[in-house]
């Protein structure tokens, strides 16, 4: 393909207790059709590749645009992604501090990632949330497609948006959560037809706000993601308005690739804003064959 010989980072974003976390292609920006950026995960065996190209401006305050595709094209978003864009930008500016603003989809953002030996601590401002009540035929579609029956169901699932709606599914215990088993071709028949990104499904949060989650997308060609952070952040808005600010998710245990995200929320006059964080490493750089 075009773009031969061009180096790609992996990237473990997200990582719990400096392991696991979802292996993420970083590259820079490169004259590349859409087509060719959508092998890259593929041929890289990630699930999502992020491109980052940075404006001329002020060495202490960097813009930095990024992009990010999937096998079946390009996404307006992807939290795990930004974090692995944050841990490959502070290790080639060579700094203990990055920090810089982020574009993507017409947003500005804050971002920052402090190094400590080779491991990246990233945060980057989530963006607003939509939340609403889902429809009966929604919640029939997408939780017939999960296998999640009434006694397994806990109350509260929404439909959550940043960049694009996905379904929150609260599941009663963790065991039932692991216990899982979608059908995934239905799954993915249905988000297409509800126009959804994908499904959330978590466990009841614990009263220090610890949850697991499993994120379910077959529609943008992850079968199942070992972290996904955007959709952290939905939760992180939606569980605000029950009092919980700070919130732990693990992700990827089904997966054998442990995760962990961290979101926190504050109130403002627009709506919860929530703060997304997450460790990353880059475990190897490599070159596009």
């Amino acid at each position: 393909m075009s773009g031969y010989g061009l180096p790609v980072a992996i990237v473990h974003a997200c990582l719990r207790d400096g392991g696991g976390g979802s292996p993420t292609a970083v590259m820079e920006e490169a004259p590349l059709t859409d087509d060719q950026r959508r092998r890259i995960p593929v041929l890289m065996g990630t699930s999502h590749v992020v491109f980052v190209h940075a404006h001329h401006g002020r060495a202490e305050d960097p813009a930095v645009s990024l992009r990010f595709f999937t096998a079946e094209g390009e996404l307006p978003a992807c939290g795990h992604g930004t974090i692995a864009a944050l841990a490959f930008l502070a290790e080639r500016a060579g700094v203990q501090d990055y920090r810089a603003t982020l574009h993507a989809s017409g947003r500005a953002f804050a971002g920052r990632a402090v190094r400590e030996d080779n491991r990246v601590d990233a945060v980057f401002d989530a963006g607003s949330v939509s939340l609403r009540e889902p429809t009966a035929i929604e919640c029939a579609l997408v939780l017939r497609a999960l296998g999640v029956t009434s006694d397994t169901l806990a109350p509260g699932a929404r439909v959550a948006a940043i960049g694009r709606p996905r379904l929150l599914v609260p599941i009663a215990t963790r065991s039932a959560l692991a216990a899982l088993a979608p059908d995934l071709e239905r799954l993915r028949a249905a988000c297409d037809r509800l126009g959804l990104l994908g499904c959330y499904v978590y466990s009841t949060p614990t009263p220090t706000g610890r949850a697991a989650a499993r994120m379910f997308a077959p529609s943008i060609g992850v079968a199942e993601d070992i972290a996904n952070a955007n959709s952290t952040a939905c939760l992180a808005a939606h569980l605000a308005g029950q009092g919980v600010t700070d919130l732990t998710v693990d992700m990827g245990d089904s997966l054998r690739t442990p995760s962990t995200i961290t979101a926190t929320t504050r109130r403002s006059q627009s709506g919860p804003l929530v703060r997304l964080g997450g460790a990353a490493e880059i475990t190897r750089v490599v070159r596009l064959p």
